[in-house]
């Protein structure tokens, strides 16, 4: 039997000194329309391990959701998932991996091949859920940067916590790269482009070089183009983690599957990066290559039109997490932050810090948004200022 023996300490070491390179497998273990039963979906999951230790990845990642706190139940669809209704779809992956019938066994499936398992918690809940089934790092998706409810949990966990910042602007990325270090100083960044698939000359791969000038921190790169260009390129100008989605065919039923690597196109990958990782020639005949030429765009961070799309959708607000009483002191567990912000009313998720411990001016109900008009402004105002 192998076990796993990478621990945070080592993760962390390769984040800093290697190539991290993560097959994102997302929720390519759903690959019908219909539902499944659970331990079909596990042995999806497994069989997904398995190609992605034989392709040679560090890691597999996951996303993991809990419905409750983040998703209000309201018919959306996103943009990137035509036919999929966002709350259904979270709920179906809610229920699909409960806790003791999927991701305790795929965790021990991974530290039997010798594999780094750990998941995107799409929520709070969902990050105290992988706390259980155990985890060495977190990741949070482009949509969650600005969840500070999920990310004041993940920075206290003193675990290694990498970053997407996709769909975002550069003043939210300093604003949550500040929150997060404020309290864990082990933190990584990925340029990404919140496109599905992202053409490669939209990739904007000096962004890559910008971050490294603009932050004292590892900078990797998360991939939504098909090829595998645009990661050797991001290798070559200096990022030490590479996420690609992962998936046994482009062709099945899901949201990821049709921006992902097969099998044999990641381990093309990973052999290539070893390759050029300490290859100075190489790394300069992929960067003067003519589709990586293409994609270079600008050494700055630009917020594109095609993500803006997602932003209403993805962001978060602040609401009631259970039954409030008026005049009641908040604390962290009574406050989710869900999906869609259009619509759910509350304060951005980013506000979080800011209502902590403030008094409540009217009796809430779960589920209803937390507002300036329901806190005690003043306060509030003191809070923010502070």
């Amino acid at each position: 039997m192998t076990v796993n023996s990478m621990s945070s300490e080592h993760i962390w070491e390769k984040i800093e000194n290697g190539v991290f390179i993560i097959a994102e497998a997302g929720k390519s273990f759903i690959q019908s329309s219909e539902d499944r039963p659970v331990e079909e979906y596990l042995d999806n999951a497994k069989r997904l391990v398995d190609e992605a230790v034989s392709a040679g990845a560090d890691a597999i990642k996951f996303q993991t959701h809990t419905v409750e706190d983040e998703q209000l139940n309201l018919a959306i669809e996103s943009p990137h998932f035509k036919g999929g209704d966002r709350y259904r779809w979270v709920t179906r992956n809610t229920d699909a991996t409960p806790l003791e019938g999927f991701w305790k066994p795929l965790k021990a499936h991974c530290d039997e091949k010798g594999i780094v398992f750990f998941s995107t918690p799409m929520s709070r809940g969902a990050a105290q859920k992988l706390d259980e089934v155990g985890v060495d790092l977190w990741k949070v998706g482009s949509g969650d940067i600005l969840d500070f409810v999920l990310l004041d949990y993940l920075r206290m966990s003193g675990k290694p916590i990498i970053l997407s910042s996709g769909m975002s602007t550069m003043e939210e990325i300093e604003k949550a790269v500040r929150f997060v270090r404020d309290k864990n100083e082990r933190v990584a960044l990925l340029h990404c482009v919140s496109k599905y698939p992202c053409p490669p000359e939209e990739l904007h791969l000096r962004t890559i070089e910008f971050f490294k000038d603009r932050f004292s921190m590892p900078i990797g790169f998360s991939d939504h183009s098909i090829p595998n260009d645009a990661a050797l390129a991001a290798v070559a100008l200096g990022a030490t983690v590479i996420e690609k989605h992962f998936s046994i065919s482009r062709d099945l039923f899901g949201s990821d599957h049709k921006v992902s690597q097969t099998p044999a196109e990641f381990a093309a990958l990973v052999r290539d990066v070893h390759a050029i990782q300490t290859d100075a020639v190489k790394q300069n005949a992929v960067l003067m290559s003519e589709i990586v030429q293409k994609g270079m765009g600008d050494k700055t961070k630009i917020l594109q039109e095609d993500e803006a799309v997602f932003r209403p959708l993805f962001r978060k607000s602040l609401m009631a997490a259970q039954d409030i009483p008026a005049g009641t002191l908040l604390t962290p567990e009574m406050i989710y932050a869900m999906r869609p912000q259009k619509f759910a009313g509350g304060l951005p998720s980013e506000e979080y810090p800011h209502i902590l411990g403030i008094k409540t001016t009217m009796t809430l109900k779960k589920y209803a948004p937390l507002t300036k008009a329901v806190l005690d402004q003043a306060a509030y105002l003191r809070h923010c200022l502070a």
